[in-house]
């Protein structure tokens, strides 16, 4: 500690915290005061950044008196580091789910999880098509009877899909940058194989001839995975499909290209100079969020019900939430990470990004990891959403100092949706023989979390990348990427494993907090989609205000390791998605799922249109 800087913090054990609503820990909201810095200036930062002595003095006056010195590298913290926020298996009961055997293949589980949802009025695609004013998604329960009926085929839909990207890509024209690769010969060879499957009356599995997007962080053969840079797919080379893509490849799913990504998952914007900024579709002037941006992007305009993602910072959710769709992050090790790139191997996995929560199961049964010796293996329940009726004493939890440290469309918003849910379901605050009831909790120190959280992705990022970088000109490496990979490249061990002890220290609070509540609840960020500026296209920019604002709720997801998921609830006043997030024990994905599965049907008849918006299963 320098002789002018602030004392760092002393933090009192974990168990002594008092985490009721009465509590006087005192909440830190991030205190971002950094201007936005783009164009010239970021390339003038990053100049000095990487001056060899001038650099090292300016990363040393930037960390020396920051929230991060004192709330993590210097802090005098008692408890041990966590290293990895994997959890137990912990037989926690779940109410009205259907358990599936062991020993399912990855149809067999889609099969089941379509059996879970609820019955659907009998209604041509023409009356059901989505209006001009309100929003109607096609599902893959649309595409697979459509397609069981003859009423089109894959090969007709995989037309119209490349068609609408031809359109969307156009520089001239709306330049969505939905995808980093597309391969039309490959998109139309899976196609046409669907297609005579079903004409033989054999299709394998519900998602046959359905169109999925990955985002450009898996593994999805024939494609090169570049991590949204210009020089990774070469550097490493993609051998063959993940194993969540391989899963959805068994279940006859299309693999309709590599999605748009901030570069190396490092910003939230979306915004990527080597292959265009991914757009909003519901305003193309405003950020579709990321690090998942095309994925987002791709599900809201309607190009594919499902896409994959990659959540390590709420990088699934925070574009889900932005866009208006759903983002699902079940519990760390549900979902196997082979085959994803190794960008932060403690806080990031897979994730699902969809237009509609049944969706969201489909795929989420589809990719569920299963190859796990049964001990070791939770067991995977689904959720029966035909009864969600019938839920039972369900317990939220909100901090209402956090979750009101939102814009006010957001929080307005979010708390009507909470009273719609009630009104809807027969779900009160609460008085005692309610079936749902709202706890009010404290969850302490939120800002720590989410420095310990910066610090660690940080750090594991640059470790996984060292031996890339270190033959690598930096010149290939976008102009905002620089910066953070030089931030990352400062924290020292130190820093590191207090991080680690801070996880500790969360994962106590939040174990303590599930033990009177099934799920917490909050906004899924702090602000709308804001706007894209064009001194930021070829450099990226820091923006450090809006990407704390869009950040605010996600980390717990990924620091523990938890199951999360957002649902749009409604729009702020220029029309832009709000989301709503819950997060959940480990391993209580059904529950979180049949939440959503409400909070949905609740909310659905006030969601609006895209405004770039492509109907798949129009009729000729």
């Amino acid at each position: 500690m320098g002789l002018f800087s602030s004392p760092a913090k002393v933090y009192k054990p974990a168990a002594d915290v008092d985490l009721g609503p009465g509590s006087d820990e005192f909440y830190i909201s991030p205190n971002v005061k950094a201007p936005r810095v783009a164009g010239l200036l970021v390339k003038i930062f990053v100049w000095i950044l990487e001056m060899p002595i001038v650099g090292q003095i300016v990363l040393y006056i930037l960390k020396k008196d920051n929230l991060i010195n004192k709330l993590v590298s210097d802090a005098d913290i008692p408890e041990p580091p966590l290293f990895t926020a994997t959890h137990s298996w912990e037989d926690t009961p779940e109410q009205n789910v259907r358990l599936t055997k062991p020993d399912l293949s990855a149809a067999e589980r889609v099969q089941e999880a379509v059996g879970c949802l609820p019955a659907r009025l009998e209604a041509t695609l023409a009356a059901d098509a989505p209006t001009q004013q309100g929003l109607k998604r096609w599902t893959i329960r649309d595409f697979a009877d459509a397609y069981s009926s003859g009423e089109t085929t894959p090969v007709q839909v995989a037309t119209r899909f490349l068609a609408a990207v031809k359109e969307s890509s156009a520089p001239g024209g709306l330049n969505m940058a939905f995808f980093i690769s597309c391969d039309p010969e490959d998109v139309m060879r899976q196609a046409e194989e669907s297609t005579l499957r079903h004409q033989r009356g054999a299709p394998l599995s519900a998602l046959d001839g359905v169109l999925v997007a990955v985002k450009d962080e898996i593994d999805c053969a024939p494609y090169p995975t570049t991590g949204g840079t210009r020089w990774l797919g070469a550097a490493r080379r993609c051998v063959g499909d993940a194993a969540c893509v391989a899963q959805l490849r068994a279940c006859g799913a299309i693999l309709a290209g590599k999605a748009n990504m901030h570069e190396l998952g490092a910003g939230t914007s979306g915004i990527n100079p080597h292959h265009g900024s991914a757009r909003n579709p519901y305003n193309a002037s405003k950020i579709a969020g990321g690090s998942s941006s095309g994925s987002a992007a791709v599900v809201c305009a309607g190009l594919c019900p499902v896409a994959l993602g990659v959540d390590g910072g709420g990088s699934v959710r925070m574009p889900a939430a932005l866009c208006g769709v759903v983002g699902f992050k079940p519990t760390a090790g549900r979902l196997s990470n082979a085959g994803v790139l190794p960008l932060n191997w403690t806080v990031g996995m897979p994730g699902i990004l969809a237009g509609t929560v049944e969706d969201a199961l489909i795929a989420y049964s589809a990719i569920v990891d299963q190859s796990q010796p049964s001990y070791l293996r939770p067991e995977l329940n689904l959720p029966q959403l035909k009864s969600t009726l019938s839920m039972n004493n369900i317990k939220l939890a909100k901090y209402a100092k956090w979750f009101n440290d939102s814009a006010e469309d957001i929080r307005s918003c979010c708390d009507k949706a909470l009273k719609t849910l009630q009104a809807h379901y027969g779900w009160q605050y609460l008085p005692v023989g309610c079936n749902c009831k709202t706890v009010d909790v404290t969850i302490p120190e939120i800002e720590e979390m989410r420095l310990a959280h910066y610090v660690t992705i940080g750090s594991e990022c640059t470790t996984s990348l060292a031996k890339y970088l270190d033959k690598l000109k930096r010149s290939e490496i976008g102009w905002d990427a620089r910066v953070a990979l030089s931030v990352y490249g400062s924290f020292s061990s130190r820093a590191y494993l207090n991080s680690q002890r801070i996880r500790n220290r969360q994962m106590y609070f939040h174990k303590e907090i599930f033990k009177t509540a099934d799920v917490i609840v909050s906004p899924m960020t702090g602000v709308t989609a804001y706007t894209l500026q064009d001194d930021a296209f070829d450099t990226g920019e820091l923006d450090y205000i809006n990407g704390a604002a869009l950040v605010r709720y996600s980390i717990a997801g990924n620091f523990l390791g938890l199951p999360a998921i957002t649902v749009m609830v409604g729009h702020d006043k220029g029309g832009l998605p709000i989301g709503l997030q819950f997060i959940g024990r480990p391993w209580s994905e059904a529950t979180l799922l049949h939440i959503a599965f409400a909070m949905q049907e609740a909310c659905a008849k006030g969601h609006k249109k895209p405004a770039v918006f492509y109907d798949l299963l129009k009729k000729e």
